[in-house]
């Protein structure tokens, strides 16, 4: 990567694909064929969702086992036998760099594992309040395991430093994305209650949500813990800066997920039946953030400013100058005024045709009613469109790529034209979801060309030229 340019000193396009929606869906030789299908189109950024290791019953990223662990299904297990570490205490040292997250996160799996799976809250008391003598005896009894939890971490890190190279190599970025919010059932709370609204057993006194909005009539409500600023505060919001200075480990840009519960956070009662019932709670939005981008550096962090956006919240964000994000598909609602209208668009913003939370273009298109699709096509007709970029998703895409945003990113689904079937994520569903994986041979040299023809044709080929 060239160390001159900034992510935001010039226009950039980019593709949103999780690593399990590859065709081989790990760090694999898909990975870096990947990277190279990216280089031939033009593109200087890869988007990714959360690498963490999820729950089984949901596989959901943004629900964690750990935030700050590697994923190890995503492991290329092709190579695994060949992942060795140069000397006796490579592997030693780097568990030792490691450890404030990595020793909680394998107590705590083995843990889990030894009680089939079930949460933390269910243990028994002392394991669940984490007594260093009771963890070391029930952890001891599965030694081998443990070990074998380390390796896998050691093995991620490596391959993924690995495809990094790679990438940085052929000018691509990569893009990751950092959830506001953490798991209850997972590493950080367990190990870190005190830093939380729980009660003294450990469960939480409110739980998270968003109101009702465009996603969901009744509100989500997420059920992850609410944070402690106070005791988050006490120490300089060390948790906070560990976590992000962990995710610039492993990315040149890192999206924070709901941006907004910075300011404010909307707290569902534990006993409320849906979201509606919650209340918008503040937070200490200017001093976690002032330490956030300290620990991250500068023109590193993105905010996903989507949903209920007040005035305070778009303050806080370009207060740090951060880029907030624009989605085509929520831009016609006949409000000339929508911030999601190109013409609303700022350069310090990334533009989306959809997100991973959104329907693929070809399935929102062929849900509009005619009103609505009359305002896209009057849109999109404008400015003489390059032959065969009229149609969907392609008329959407070309719109995206032609806004004033310095970074426009595409889902991999709208490349390949795909539908309703290809949807990464359903808010408020809780089956069906993350599981969608391009077909084999889907990312070609044909298709290359089609994405670098535009990505010329609207000055985003990532360089102090273009």
């Amino acid at each position: 990567m060239k160390d001159d340019i900034g992510p935001f000193d010039v226009r950039r396009a980019g593709v949103l694909l999780h690593v399990t929606s590859l065709p081989g869906g790990d760090l694999g030789e898909e990975a870096y064929r990947f990277v190279d299908f990216l280089a031939a189109a033009g593109c200087t950024v890869w988007q990714v969702l959360p690498l963490v290791p999820t729950h089984d019953d949901d596989g959901s990223p943004y629900n964690a086992l750990s935030s700050m662990a590697g994923n190890p299904d995503l492991v290329d297990r092709d190579t695994w036998p060949v992942e060795k570490p140069a000397d006796s205490g490579e592997l030693a040292r780097w568990c030792a760099e490691q450890a404030d997250w990595l020793d909680p996160y394998v107590e705590f799996t083995a843990l889990r594992e030894l009680h089939d799976g079930s949460p933390w809250l269910t243990w028994e008391p002392r394991l669940r309040d984490r007594d260093p003598e009771a963890v070391a005896s029930a952890t001891g009894s599965v030694a081998d395991r443990v070990e074998e939890l380390r390796l896998e971490q050691w093995v991620f890190a490596r391959q993924w430093g690995r495809l990094r190279e790679y990438a940085a190599s052929k000018d691509v970025l990569l893009f990751g994305d950092l959830p506001i919010f953490v798991s209850l059932d997972s590493a950080d709370v367990w190990a870190h209650r005190a830093l939380f609204q729980l009660d003294e057993d450990g469960r939480p006194i409110t739980v998270t949500g968003c109101p009702p909005d465009y996603f969901a009539e009744d509100g989500q409500r997420w059920n992850n813990p609410h944070y402690d600023w106070e005791a988050m505060a006490a120490d300089g919001f060390a948790w906070w800066r560990a976590r992000i200075a962990r995710q610039r480990e492993l990315f040149d840009l890192v999206r924070i997920d709901h941006f907004r519960g910075f300011e404010a956070a909307w707290h569902v009662p534990v006993e409320a039946p849906t979201a509606r019932d919650g209340e918008w709670v503040k937070a200490p939005g200017k001093e976690v953030l002032a330490a956030l981008v300290e620990a991250a550096g500068p023109g590193s962090l993105v905010a996903e400013d989507l949903g209920v956006i007040t005035p305070e919240v778009d303050a806080l964000r370009t207060a740090y100058r951060l880029p907030g994000m624009k989605v085509l598909q929520f831009a016609f609602d006949g409000d000339p005024d929508n911030p999601h209208l190109p013409a609303q668009h700022d350069e310090l913003s990334v533009v989306y045709t959809g997100t991973h939370d959104n329907d693929t273009t070809v399935g929102w298109w062929d849900g509009l009613d005619e009103d609505a699709r009359q305002q896209v096509l009057e849109l999109t007709a404008r400015g003489a469109p390059s032959e065969g970029s009229t149609g969907m998703p392609w008329a959407l895409i070309r719109l995206a790529l032609s806004s004033r945003a310095r970074l426009a990113v595409i889902p991999a689904q709208d490349l390949l034209g795909l539908g309703n079937e290809a949807r990464m994520n359903t808010p408020g569903t809780d089956e069906g979801n993350w599981g969608w994986q391009a077909p084999a041979g889907a990312f070609g040299a044909d298709l290359a060309e089609r994405v670098r023809s535009l990505v010329v044709e609207t000055g985003r080929t990532g360089s102090n030229g273009g």
